[in-house]
């Protein structure tokens, strides 16, 4: 069974960074690929990052690329998402996602959720 652990949001002003953390367990990740999707209120969740277990690509939204940065520690079976320069609209609940295959945006592709971590940037 697969389960998705996601931790490290909070309140944090304009400009500051924050890094999330995904824990993954239940499956061997080697042909995975990993996402993080953001979701504000009112708003249909949204991709924001992916990277590859095993080869490390990654893809970014553009909104996004720039300022925040996925990676993964594959001894950890942990995906991270630093994210800095914050800015109050990327406030949301922050979800990581995996699914068997290859690097992709669509969230109706990934077939595993975490429970999501609220981020919260003040202006």
């Amino acid at each position: 069974q697969v389960q998705l652990v996601e931790s490290g949001g909070g309140l944090v002003q304009a400009g500051g960074s924050l890094r999330l953390s995904c824990a993954a367990s239940g499956r061997t990740f080697s042909s995975y690929a990993m996402g993080w999707f953001r979701q504000a209120p009112g708003k249909e969740r949204e991709f924001v990052a992916a990277i590859s277990w095993s080869s490390g690509s990654t893809f970014y939204a553009n909104s996004v690329k720039g300022r925040f940065t996925i990676s993964r520690d594959n001894a950890k079976n942990t995906v991270y998402l630093q994210m800095n320069s914050l800015k109050p609209e990327d406030t949301a609940v922050y979800y990581c996602a995996t699914r068997r295959g290859t690097v992709v945006t669509g969230r109706s592709l990934y077939d595993y959720w975490g429970q999501g971590t609220q981020v919260t940037v003040s202006s």
